[in-house]
């Protein structure tokens, strides 16, 4: 089911009761484009860089995208995503991850298999969301995602018969994203055409858990001070532990960790 780039409750209660749902537009189509230019150029500076490397093993899956374009750091302050990550997580949750989740022309990657995102299990209490931003329209032959409905309410696996007897693929237009309870068992296809199917990917956990990297040591002043209240709070900048007592007994305005998170 698609939605309009505005809160809905009914698409609130889809994440909560099928796992995930479609959400659009989220961002302007120039917004895309840009996006898309500065993404290509990330994956190949990657594969140039890392490609020789025998720990290597992420091929067009660029992690730590806030830190490589503004464009990028940007979104971390896109309104339609928190309107639902505050109610599906909480108004103080934070970034796990930020990645691409792209696939290579004729080819596939490390999402074609069935898997989760998050390794939490905890029945009834959401951790960790999802956010795949399309930066193409998906389809059938550039490798759209298969979700498994209400797979995100069970401790067990499902099968691969099971899985692909129930699972419904999703074909977001660019611009549009899938939010999804990061529990929720998928599958990526395999790209068939002759040119990349490109997205983008964040993870967002509660404020109380560790983020995949230190992004407040990792952000510059100038990326830090580019952000709004809600992209740095997002980043995890309220949510930095004090090394001292030197650190802890300050004002509240001046406190790492900011208290009234929940």
């Amino acid at each position: 089911m698609n939605h309009t780039g505005q809160f809905s409750e009914a698409i609130h209660r889809e994440i909560i009761e099928r796992g995930f749902a479609v959400v659009g537009p989220v961002v302007e189509k120039t917004t895309v484009v840009d996006l898309r230019e500065k993404l290509e150029i990330a994956i190949g500076e990657d594969i140039s860089k890392w490609a020789e490397n025998a720990w290597y093993k992420d091929h067009w899956m660029v992690h730590n995208l806030l830190v490589r374009d503004k464009a990028f750091l940007e979104f971390l302050d896109n309104p339609v995503m928190h309107e639902y990550l505050s109610r599906l997580l909480s108004p103080s949750c934070i970034l796990y991850a930020y990645t691409s989740s792209s696939l290579p022309a004729n080819g596939s990657n490390f999402s074609r298999r069935i898997h989760v995102d998050s390794q939490a299990e905890a029945l009834g209490y959401i951790t960790n969301v999802g956010v795949l931003l399309a930066l193409d329209d998906f389809t059938d032959e550039n490798g759209a995602t298969y979700y498994l409905p209400g797979s995100h309410k069970s401790l067990t696996p499902p099968g691969e018969d099971e899985f692909f007897a129930n699972a419904e693929r999703v074909y977001p237009k660019a611009g549009e994203a899938v939010i999804f309870n990061a529990r929720t068992f998928h599958y990526g296809g395999t790209n068939t055409t002759e040119t990349p199917r490109h997205a983008i990917t964040l993870n967002a956990c509660r404020h109380w858990m560790k983020q995949r990297f230190d992004y407040p040591r990792m952000l510059d002043e100038s990326q830090i001070a580019a952000l709004g209240p809600v992209g740095r709070r997002f980043a995890g900048m309220d949510s930095r532990i004090p090394v001292g007592l030197e650190e802890y007994y300050v004002a509240p305005d001046q406190r790492l960790f900011k208290s009234g998170q929940y």
